[in-house]
């Protein structure tokens, strides 16, 4: 029933100035509007919509991830611009923090400055 529909991604934070910059500035999203209740970008296909809470508890999991072509120059350009990637003990990860996975795919995470797991992901066929 759903299969055909446009999907939302929400995301929450507790500090909207910090996310504004953070989603626009930092990782070129495009806004689209922000009210009192949520700030909106447009992603390609989707929306994400960051509604705005009073606290934020972050899962630790990912929330919110990208494919992209090259892993290693999407790293590069978001760590020029201060973006820090996760290291996990027990992960094999180089020296950018990328993770090569069992399925072929190369995989590193970040966080949003609530602390929402993101990640990106290049697929073998990338």
């Amino acid at each position: 029933m759903l299969g055909k529909e446009k999907p939302i991604a929400f995301l929450a934070t507790a500090n909207s100035g910090l996310s504004l910059r953070f989603y626009r500035d930092l990782l070129g999203l495009k806004l689209v509007s922000e009210d009192d209740f949520a700030i909106v970008f447009h992603l390609d296909e989707i929306d994400l919509r960051i509604q705005k809470l009073e606290k934020v508890v972050p899962q630790p999991q990912t929330v919110l991830g990208w494919s992209v072509k090259s892993i290693e120059e999407t790293v590069g350009k978001l760590v020029s611009k201060g973006i820090s990637f996760e290291r996990f003990g027990g992960m094999a990860q180089n020296n950018l923090g990328i993770w090569d996975a069992p399925s072929g795919a190369k995989i590193a995470w970040f966080k949003d400055p609530d602390g929402n797991m993101l990640s990106l992901t290049q697929h073998r066929h990338s």
